[in-house]
């Protein structure tokens, strides 16, 4: 009949074996597995990259750029970068971080909190949970 004895579930006692078409098996297990990565959400991590000197407009537009990339269910790195001697700015660099924190409000959801990190300082934002 040109059919294969195929051991479904080897792990159960007793084992289990099907007589059936293995290639047909082995399709239609691609298939399931192919489906389940299609209906997989993958998450990427964005980084945005500013300095403690960095002027409003500036921030605003790096702001929009976090906003979208929340939307798109992207995690986003906002790195701050000190350079020479500006590491002594390292207050003023928390604070903004704090505000930027607070004019995303609601749209985030802060999963690493402001920490320094040799040069730079790195907070991570997530999107809500629905």
């Amino acid at each position: 009949m040109d059919l294969d004895l195929v051991e479904v579930a080897p792990n159960s006692s007793p084992p289990v074996c099907r007589i059936m078409d293995y290639g047909k098996h082995l399709y239609q297990q691609s298939k399931k597995s192919h489906g389940a990565k299609k209906n997989q959400s993958l998450v990427q991590l964005k980084e945005i990259r500013i300095r403690p000197k960095t002027e409003e407009h500036d921030l605003q537009v790096k702001l929009r750029h976090i906003q979208r990339f929340l939307e798109q269910n992207n995690k986003v790195k906002i790195t701050m970068m000190f350079r020479g001697r500006e590491i002594v700015y390292a207050e003023q660099g928390r604070r903004m971080m704090e505000n930027i924190k607070e004019r995303l409000g609601d749209a985030c959801v802060v999963d690493q909190f402001p920490k320094r990190e040799g040069r730079n300082m790195i907070m991570v934002v997530a999107p809500p949970k629905k």
